[in-house]
């Protein structure tokens, strides 16, 4: 076999896998709601290196890969100082409140280990928003690490409304971990994984 095609059926093997069962496995989420504002915390185990989480979890430009609730993302031009902007575009509905939001954000990283994104409110749907991703080398995999805070600039029904986005946040995040692992061992398939996006 040549060694494309060698890669082609890993790569076919890795997806289908991945399909399947999945290693990850989420160890403890919190949810907080006070007044506007949303706190999420999660650690949860990878099975794949954290240089391959790590490229996933910065790649923008498919980061529709993640979760179907992106509907657009991608990088901007640099801020003035230079830090990564990146953007993007979340449709999603629950019950009757569909809603599409968007955030451009400052992205700094310490590659492997972490990454940090904090909303620019002038520019976003969001009047604060900060999401953290703490990647720490477990065993043969990741435990990450993922903190997220945010309080939306725009409106939210006021009974049903904190419950709603808890509920999506908590089930489109047991998803959104099963494909991040899946493409980050798909990343060690075809030798990528200490690549930058």
């Amino acid at each position: 076999m040549t060694s494309r095609l060698v890669r082609i059926v890993l790569l076919a093997v890795a997806a289908a896998a991945s399909g399947g069962i999945s290693a990850a496995t989420i160890r403890d989420v919190t949810m907080e709601h006070d007044g506007t504002r949303y706190r999420l915390t999660s650690s949860t185990y990878v099975d794949a290196p954290r240089e391959a989480v790590f490229r996933v979890l910065t790649d923008y430009e498919r980061f529709d890969r993640i979760s179907s609730v992106y509907a657009e993302s991608r990088f901007l031009p640099p801020d003035s100082d230079g830090t990564t902007l990146v953007y993007t575009r979340l449709e999603g509905c629950v019950l009757f409140f569909c809603k599409s939001v968007e955030r451009v954000e400052r992205m700094e990283t310490e590659e492997p280990a972490f990454i940090r994104t904090t909303a620019d409110p002038a520019r976003s749907d969001f009047r604060y928003a900060r999401s953290e991703w703490h990647l720490e080398p477990e065993s043969l995999g990741t435990n990450v690490i993922y903190e997220m805070e945010l309080e939306p600039d725009f409106w939210v029904p006021p009974i049903i409304g904190p419950w709603m986005i808890k509920r999506r946040l908590l089930s489109g995040g047991v998803d959104a971990v099963a494909r991040i692992e899946g493409l980050a061992q798909q990343l060690v398939v075809v030798g990528q994984s200490s690549a930058t996006p």
